[in-house]
């Protein structure tokens, strides 16, 4: 798969990320089993194999087991590091946190550090190289933040930083404090969740040279073979006539509705990296695909035409 620079950072990886959200099969990790284990740890290599090199995690994906299991792979076979660009995130606390804390949100110093940290022992490496604030703390002080950030990158402990779900406005304020780039705000898009093309995100990812990483690029499955299981959020999600316009496309160009549902992404000249997130080795490998598709502006509007509740001004 083609390598992409990430940001204005140092670091380059493969157009399309792996997601690593669903690697326990649960979000429960009383849940987890032999059986389950084991087929994270092939969906992980399937992805090594399919040519992704990025591979997205967060501490909060069943309570930390995600990173865990990833981290097992890596301990079988070391050698595998060199290849991977990994990131994960942190800053969401569980309701039933350890801590006892009544709040969901912690970008506090002490928390971002820790976080790190563990998410270190869990992976099995001494760095990671992007690290990510989950989701807005909206008691955020951007310099806090950034005294985390400088004492992290310090420790040799993260080599680049970035966020999730951040607004335009949300990322100036932790920019200015910052010193270092940002390399990556991940964000929800994709053909059914259109937001980001309309409320700043793209613009500021081009004018930043930020990377946009889209989480459910895919609607939760919606726009390629069909859902597995969706967020509260897109459960009315109306893909009807985009499914409609894929199937067409698809058909005429000799591929799937996956495949053109992300290389629509990659059309974007903010270079969106979409996030793959199935642990079926097989979808793995389908989505991969759309790294070797080139749409048209025809064909990218013709979707975007399809996907829009209101027809272009």
């Amino acid at each position: 798969m083609q390598s992409v620079r990430i940001g204005s950072g140092a670091l380059s990886a493969s157009r399309l990320a792996y997601g690593c959200w669903r690697l326990a099969g649960t979000w429960d990790p009383t849940e987890l089993t032999p059986e389950r284990e084991a087929a994270g740890m092939r969906a992980v290599h399937a992805a090594i194999d399919a040519g992704y090199t990025l591979f997205d995690h967060a501490d909060i994906y069943c309570q930390g087991v995600c990173e865990t299991i990833f981290g097992r792979v890596l301990e079988a076979t070391p050698s595998l590091r060199a290849g991977m660009v990994i990131a994960t995130k942190c800053g969401i606390r569980r309701p039933n946190d350890p801590a006892g804390a009544p709040y969901r949100y912690d970008f506090s110093r002490e928390h971002i550090v820790a976080s790190c940290e563990q998410s270190l022992r869990r992976l099995r490496v001494e760095t990671v190289d992007i690290y990510q604030l989950h989701r807005p703390d909206y008691l955020m002080d951007p310099a806090e933040v950034a005294a985390a950030f400088d004492a992290l990158q310090r420790s040799g402990k993260v080599r680049e930083f970035g966020v999730s779900n951040f607004r335009p406005s949300q990322v100036t304020a932790l920019q200015r404090a910052w010193k270092g780039p940002l390399v990556v705000n991940q964000v929800e898009f994709s053909l059914a969740h259109l937001a980001p093309l309309e409320d700043g995100t793209l613009d500021q990812c081009l004018a930043e040279s930020m990377t946009l990483m889209a989480w459910s690029p895919l609607a939760g499955g919606k726009l390629g073979d069909g859902s597995r299981r969706v967020l509260p959020s897109q459960e009315g999600y109306d893909t009807a006539r985009i499914q409609a316009e894929l199937a067409t496309m698809a058909h005429a160009r000799g591929t799937t509705r996956t495949a053109l549902a992300l290389a629509w992404l990659l059309k974007h000249p903010a270079g969106v990296m979409p996030i793959v997130g199935s642990t079926d080795p097989a979808r793995i490998r389908e989505a991969a695909a759309a790294a070797d598709l080139s749409l048209s502006r025809e064909e990218w509007y013709r979707l975007l035409i399809a996907a829009r509740p209101v027809p272009l001004p």
